[in-house]
């Protein structure tokens, strides 16, 4: 359990707030690069860590993510005009480029039209296209730091998915379930049609793993050992600060199929989920994409759309078909005879209780201090702490949260072992978890 200050601490996430300056020191995803297709296009609304911001590509190509409103009027620069190479308030003209920086005020007059251009900038943050997303950093400019090397940065486009939705959650309801190893034993069971899903077929056989815990320079990886056949069976995530992880798609050392997720705080109450699969030995087949597509896992059925948020404000987003307000889709009858919950997707499934969770007074924030933490919930201890004490350390004595990059080149593994301690698993699979370190990516 957490105290109601530490959990308030570990969850808001807006300007000067704890976390909200730990996660301005990373790159993050704000969208998926197809969703401005075109130059000069329509701009798309997002509110990242609290703030309100458009995302347009101009004239030349280049994607800027700006403040959301004109700074004269405060205007909404979602109805401007995208036009050589800014985007322009239709209110009275006053034009912004891809920095931020005010590039016309026509009302402002001759005389002193160029003195206010230079006091009239918007907030402006730096950006990259990078396997199929827009990454922003939205901290101090003198701290930006390198861009994390995951190995799905560095293939070529057709080997990888990505995909975005709306979570109506806190971030950390979201990522203590994506480092929760027990729960795919009740939560994703299947009463029929597991087939040859390895991994599901034991975890439905030992719902009680035993979680042993690494730190990393990058955060930690999280071992779930399971019994099966006298055999110990190793389930081995990657959590990476703040909010990235790297989870097993099959069981194996032939890495070959890989993914994980990344939790991108909205505000305090939202938070906006980005998935990603890969293969790293050709390009994902039809088969492939059409099973990733179809809700199954991760991404959800969702619907591109624009969102009105609790506070008044609206965000284009991929909006879950399956969601709070139709039960998710629940079907009793299939919860008796063909999966635990009745619900389809796992991501809906998750979906359904993250977002469901008993309020404190933090609105969509859980209230820690009054849960019941087991052995099992090791992990979630762990991210908990580690967020904490970097955002701590970097308020106290200016210490760069960031791992180097290259750390981030890691692959995620299921694999049985004769070992049952996981430190000697490690040693055993260290190699194979660890991923080529690329010099750049896709765009």
């Amino acid at each position: 359990m957490l105290s109601i200050k530490d959990n308030e601490e570990l969850t808001r996430v807006g300007p000067g707030t704890l976390m909200g300056d730990l996660f301005r020191r990373f790159w993050l995803p704000a969208l998926l690069s197809r969703e401005l297709p075109e130059s000069d296009g329509v701009p798309v609304r997002l509110r990242i860590l609290g703030e309100d911001l458009i995302a347009f590509r101009n004239s030349s190509g280049s994607v800027g993510i700006i403040g959301a409103y004109c700074s004269h009027r405060r205007a909404p620069l979602f109805f401007g005009r995208n036009e050589e190479e800014g985007i322009r308030c239709p209110y009275h003209g006053w034009k912004f480029g891809v920095d931020g920086k005010c590039m016309e005020a026509p009302n402002a007059g001759e005389r002193d039209g160029e003195g206010l251009r230079s006091r009239l900038s918007i907030s402006g943050y730096p950006t990259r296209e990078q396997g199929g997303l827009v990454w922003v950093y939205m901290g101090p400019p003198e701290s930006t730091p390198d861009m994390p090397s995951f190995e799905w940065l560095g293939l070529p486009s057709e080997h990888v998915h990505v995909s975005r939705w709306l979570q109506r959650s806190n971030f950390m309801q979201g990522v203590e379930g994506e480092i929760d190893s027990s729960h795919i034993s009740f939560l994703h069971k299947e009463y029929a049609d597991v087939g040859n899903n390895k991994s599901v077929r034991i975890a439905s056989a030992d719902g009680a793993p035993h979680v042993a815990i690494k730190e990393t320079p990058y955060g930690f990886m999280s071992g779930a050992r399971r019994s099966l056949d006298n055999r110990h069976y190793w389930r081995v995530t990657h959590w990476l600060l703040p909010t990235y992880s790297a989870v097993p798609r099959s069981t194996g050392t032939n890495f070959t199929v890989g993914g994980g997720r990344i939790w991108v705080p909205v505000d305090d109450d939202n938070v906006t989920t980005f998935a990603v699969s890969y293969r790293v030995d050709a390009s994902l087949s039809s088969r492939e994409l059409g099973l990733i597509e179809s809700g199954k896992g991760f991404p959800p059925r969702a619907t591109r759309t624009t969102v009105t948020l609790a506070g008044g404000q609206r965000i284009d987003t991929f909006l879950p078909d399956a969601n709070i307000d139709n039960d998710y889709l629940v079907d009793r009858n299939h919860q008796k005879f063909m999966n635990f919950t009745g619900i389809w997707g796992a991501n809906e499934q998750d979906r359904s209780l993250q977002e469901s969770m008993q309020r404190g007074a933090l609105g969509q924030t859980v209230d820690r201090s009054i849960e019941h933490l087991v052995a099992a919930d090791a992990a979630i201890v762990a991210a908990r702490r580690r967020l904490l004490k970097v955002a701590r350390d970097l308020r106290a004595e200016s210490i760069s949260p960031v791992p180097p990059g290259d750390t981030y080149a890691v692959r995620a593994l299921s694999e049985f072992s004769e070992y049952d301690d996981f430190n000697s698993f490690v040693s055993q699979f260290g190699q194979v978890m660890r991923a080529p370190v690329h010099n750049g990516g896709n765009q």
